[in-house]
């Protein structure tokens, strides 16, 4: 019985520890592929001054209906339905999540130029 119940623990830490190297590697993924947003919808998805809107902590499901909405066409864009037909539907769910997933706070702007003597 000893012996069936060792077993049982190390399958299921073998299997934990399987499974934590993929959690990791779809977050590194999900920040990867949600980079290409920062240019416009700012450093983690926090846009300055709200144009085009800040990404960070809205929902997982709204972001991902958004993104499939452009990427059907249902949604007018000017370059959204362009960038979302360029993923597939996994990496569509990893972005939203990764937005999901940010603390919305207000972005912080460039620095300002320091006036040197």
């Amino acid at each position: 019985m000893k012996l069936i119940v060792m077993g049982a623990c190390c399958a299921v830490v073998a299997m934990t520890s399987a499974a934590a190297p993929t959690y990791a590697q779809d977050g590194t993924q999900a920040r990867s592929l949600a980079a290409t947003c920062f240019t416009c919808h700012g450093n983690e998805g926090r846009s300055v001054g709200g144009v085009p809107p800040s990404l960070a902590g809205r929902g997982r499901n709204e972001l991902l209906q958004v993104l499939k909405e452009f990427q059907s066409g249902k949604r007018p864009a000017t370059i959204m339905h362009q960038h979302a037909k360029g993923y597939t539907d996994r990496q569509l769910e990893l972005i939203a999540a990764y937005f999901a997933g940010v603390k919305p706070m207000p972005a912080s702007g460039a620095p300002a130029a320091r006036g040197g003597s």
